[in-house]
């Protein structure tokens, strides 16, 4: 066995489950948490993060754990062994490799659903949000919201807004913390956006 590898494969799992629960910024500290070669050799899951160090490269790793993350609620690491996790890896692997085009389909689908931006994002007697509840149904990607939350930044109205203080405030939680994860060029995505919106207004004027 490799404890090395199955060391970092801990100090990921662990870093980035205090990264998601509010607790931890993976990036302002490089993933590195208090952690010893002790805690892991102590820890009961020992023997499934050498599985997972195994299978996956510590960039993988990163990217399994949070494509997982994301999507459910991780109490342990042996969770994460079985072929829901990697259906959910595969998923999110799909999703950010065609990034692009499902922001456009999902920006498309808002527009000719709702109309209009100011549609889309409003909070309309303290309920959810077109834009929130379509995620919710798989009708729109979450990294679509993660990115137009980045350009126009409506979280804090809606959190002002939005009524119910248990499920909107765990998912924003969770969105600002996947933000710095989904890497796409700001500026492009900008263009595209107002591009799409132009012409859904030259389509309906």
């Amino acid at each position: 066995m490799n404890e090395v590898s199955g060391f970092d494969a801990y100090m990921m799992y662990s870093s980035l489950k205090l990264h998601f629960a509010g607790k931890f910024d993976f990036f302002k500290y490089n993933g590195k948490v208090k952690l010893t070669k002790d805690n892991f050799l102590a820890n009961k899951g020992k023997y499934q993060f050498y599985r997972l160090s195994r299978k996956y490269s510590i960039q993988e790793l990163r990217d399994y754990y949070v494509s997982n993350f994301i999507d459910t609620n991780i109490e342990w690491v042996g969770e994460l062994l079985n072929q829901e996790s990697e259906d959910r890896y595969l998923k999110w692997k799909k999703r950010i490799q065609s990034l692009t085009y499902r922001y456009k389909e999902d920006i498309i689908h808002m527009l000719d659903t709702f109309n209009d931006l100011d549609h889309m994002l409003k909070v309309t007697d303290g309920q959810h949000p077109p834009l929130f509840r379509e995620m919710l149904m798989g009708k729109v990607s979450i990294e679509t919201v993660v990115i137009l939350n980045d350009i126009l930044n409506f979280f804090p109205m809606w959190s002002k807004k939005i009524d119910e203080d248990i499920l909107w405030p765990s998912w924003e939680m969770k969105l600002l913390k996947y933000t710095p994860f989904v890497d796409y060029d700001k500026k492009k995505f900008v263009s595209l956006l107002k591009e799409l919106v132009n012409e859904h207004t030259e389509n309906y004027n």
